[in-house]
This record gives structure tokens, C-alpha cells and sequence, in this order.
């Protein structure tokens, strides 16, 4: 039978566990990332998304802040220029939302041709930020879905009225 000294222990590290448990459900992630994060600090993003098509995606991302400070990010500005044309959001966000054949995606664009919009297909399948079911049809890769909604989000996307941490 444990000691008294010992149930003490065992709740007191319980009470720890519940702590960080009930932090996490009441949207303290920054503080969870604070205790956890390596020396120096980190990023985290995440994010709990209903798709249009009934998809759910779950997904959380860190990254230690001494790797991100010293990365080349030249290496990456290709993956962040696909971003930069209004064409190319306007089709990501059609994608998301659930027109994803090339013959309705090309209506979206009002006047746009064909031409141009396997020119932007092509851009964002290369840096991917779209992928290829099939000849035609294309999706958002579901590891990049949270990204591309933080990236909108922190470029002054639309006001949820939502404030962060």
C-alpha cells in the first residue's frame, strides 16, 4: 500500500496533467507552447477545419524558432510568390470550397481562357499548394490546408471577429 507521502505525489503530478488538460481545452496554446517549446522558442499553427465536402482536418505544426531564423528563406519564396497573385487565391479558394474540375474553375475566372488558368494550375501544383487527383481535377493537399488559411488569415484576411492570444 503507497505512503501517504507518496499518493501526494502521484496527485500532485495528476493535478499537473489535468491543469495542462483543461489549458488545452480552454484554448491556452500558448502557454502549452511555452512550456514545451526548445530553447529559444518555437512557432506552432494549427487548426480544426469542417471542409464544404464534409472533410475534417486536424492538424498542428511546430517549428523550433532557432531553425526558422536561420533558414534560407530565398529557398522559399517561390512556395510564397504562388501566393501573391489574385488569380491563384481566387482558384485556391474555389478548390476549397468544393469546384475543383478545370471546366468549372475556368468560369470562375469570368474572362479569364483556358490558358490562363492551366498557367496558374501549373504554379500552384508546383509549389503545392494544389495537387492532381486526376487529369482535371485538383484539390488542396490537406497538409497544406491549414497552412494556406493562416497565411490568409495573417495577410489581414476577412474579420471573424475572432481575436487570438
Amino acid at each position: 500500500m503507497p505512503s501517504l507521502t507518496d499518493l501526494a505525489v502521484r496527485v500532485e503530478a495528476l493535478e499537473v496533467v489535468i491543469e495542462k488538460l483543461q489549458g488545452s481545452q480552454n484554448g491556452d496554446s500558448l502557454q502549452i507552447l511555452r512550456s514545451e517549446a526548445p530553447e529559444g522558442g518555437a512557432v506552432r499553427f494549427e487548426g480544426s477545419i469542417d471542409l464544404p465536402d464534409n472533410s475534417r482536418i486536424d492538424w498542428v505544426m511546430s517549428h523550433p524558432a532557432s531553425g526558422l531564423l536561420a533558414a534560407d528563406w530565398a529557398e522559399i519564396a517561390p512556395t510564397l510568390a504562388a501566393l501573391g497573385h489574385p488569380v491563384r487565391l481566387h482558384l485556391l479558394q474555389h478548390v476549397l470550397n468544393g469546384t475543383r474540375e478545370t471546366s468549372a474553375l475556368v468560369q470562375t475566372l469570368g474572362e479569364g481562357t483556358t490558358g490562363q488558368l492551366h498557367h496558374h494550375l501549373r504554379e500552384l501544383t508546383s509549389t503545392g499548394w494544389l495537387s492532381s487527383e486526376r487529369r482535371g481535377r485538383y484539390s488542396v493537399p490537406a497538409d497544406r490546408i491549414v497552412p494556406l488559411l493562416i497565411a490568409v488569415a495573417a495577410a489581414g484576411g476577412p474579420d471573424t471577429g475572432q481575436d487570438g492570444a
